[in-house]
């Protein structure tokens, strides 16, 4: 038999003992009287631990622990045991919890904390500067009540967050912010704000110098490069080194003048006042005038074949499309060994997406080099781009063209075996060939 019903029954046995005694001796009224009234002690002395128990639940933070007598001895000292363990835990995750909030509070960054239904549960310092947030006051509101702005709500609304959403004005005019969502748990989200002012206008400032100081370059470069044709032409000339000196400073005043076209197509498109002008773009037209510009600029050195998989045209603009493809076609063939192949595609997916792709058999890239492929003025290979003559703008262009019509620029390559180039365009921008609408 355990201790507990050891020192359970002890007290009822000896009081049954007892009152058996007085039985014999004395008659049952005595012993009966005798041994109710022990029952009786010993009930009261159960309600009164009971309440002393009852008293300690209404306020278990402040009170102690009651000590107990008899059988609630042992049961009161366990739990007083237990509440010291949780109070303890309960302190270290307090202090641990101050230590994260006050680390969170020392970022940098914004950082709010969502529940579900988007409503704030938490919030640091820069949150309240950047949003114009109170910790205290704003617990428990949802977060589209107190910023409003509409590019804002969309980014709630949607799935995905992959790509950061820059926000100008949230709280000043010259405010711009960098926001970041990070799902995690079940229905909680992590909302992440970074002050880029200060890099939006060093690059503004970056824009404003490559739209001006590149038709400044234009005009002597235009001039140079007419001087030299004229003297390349003239038929006094005999001298082969001024000759083959006349023919490197054209070549170089040629370069240089693509570079300032490109920076200036690249300053445009970054130019957030200038508007995307909308119209019907005939592509399998287009597709047709890009194989017969990479037929002549491959001069017979490539196998081009066009595959049209689609009858279906696109929204958007005519010269910028036609530029991103060309500078995907004109890569594709300066990348690929004479002799090589390349193919033009235009087709639909499935989910109704239509796809431009150029794939080739040239060099290849390395891995580690195509997230990085279309920064400018990057190169895998400088001497190699040297020698094919290229800007090292011309994906940099693409991207910004794709978008800028809200598509995406895929790359797969591997190295000996070539490269493939996709543009994949929205639903929304495809224009089917049975469309009375469409183009004819």
């Amino acid at each position: 038999m355990s201790e507990f019903w050891r020192r359970a029954f002890i007290y009822p046995v000896y009081l049954f003992l007892i009152a058996l005694f007085l039985w014999v001796t004395a008659g049952a009224l005595p012993a009966a009287l005798v041994f109710g009234i022990g029952m009786a002690l010993q009930y009261f002395a159960h309600l009164r631990n009971l309440a002393a128990f009852n008293r300690w639940l209404a306020d278990p933070d402040t009170r102690s622990v009651p000590d107990g007598t008899g059988l609630w001895v042992d049961a009161f000292s366990q739990l007083n045991k237990l509440t010291k363990r949780r109070r303890k835990e309960r302190e270290q995750h307090a202090a641990a919890l101050l230590q994260m909030e006050q680390a969170t509070s020392a970022l940098p960054e914004g950082v709010v904390i969502l529940g579900e239904g988007d409503r704030v549960e938490w919030c640091n310092p820069q949150a309240e500067h950047h949003f114009g947030l109170d910790g205290e006051r704003d617990v428990g509101q949802q977060i589209t009540y107190l910023a409003r702005q509409p590019e804002f709500v969309q980014y709630l609304a949607q799935n995905s967050f992959a790509e950061p959403l820059v926000l100008r004005g949230m709280r000043h005019d010259d405010l711009v912010l960098s926001i970041k969502l990070i799902a995690y748990g079940s229905s909680k989200r992590l909302l992440i704000s970074r002050d880029i002012t200060h890099l939006e206008r060093i690059e503004t400032m970056r824009r404003d110098f490559v739209a001006n100081v590149s038709p400044e370059l234009r005009t002597p470069l235009t001039v140079v490069n007419g001087f030299v044709e004229t003297m390349q032409d003239m038929p006094s000339l005999e001298n082969d080194m001024a000759r083959r000196a006349l023919q490197l400073m054209g070549d170089q005043t040629k370069r240089m003048e693509d570079l300032v076209n490109d920076l200036l197509t690249l300053s445009r498109l970054e130019n957030e006042q200038n508007i995307l002008h909308e119209e019907k773009v005939d592509v399998p037209g287009l597709m047709d005038t890009l194989l017969e510009e990479g037929r002549v600029l491959s001069n017979g050195q490539h196998q081009l074949k066009l595959e049209l998989e689609s009858t279906s045209g696109l929204s958007g603009s005519i010269s910028e499309l036609h530029s991103a493809f060309g500078n995907l076609v004109t890569n594709a063939i300066r990348y690929t060994p004479p002799g090589g192949d390349i193919l033009l595609r235009w087709y639909e997916q499935p989910d109704g997406h239509t796809v431009f792709c150029v794939r080739d058999s040239g060099i290849g890239i390395a891995p580690q080099h195509i997230s990085r492929l279309t920064e400018r003025f990057y190169r895998v290979d400088r001497s190699r781009s040297r020698e094919t003559g290229g800007t090292g703008l011309g994906l940099a262009i693409v991207k910004h063209i794709a978008l800028r019509h809200q598509a995406q620029l895929n790359i797969a390559s591997e190295e000996g075996k070539g490269s493939t180039f996709s543009i994949v365009f929205p639903a929304k921008r495809r224009i089917p060939a049975d469309d009375p609408t469409a183009i004819s």
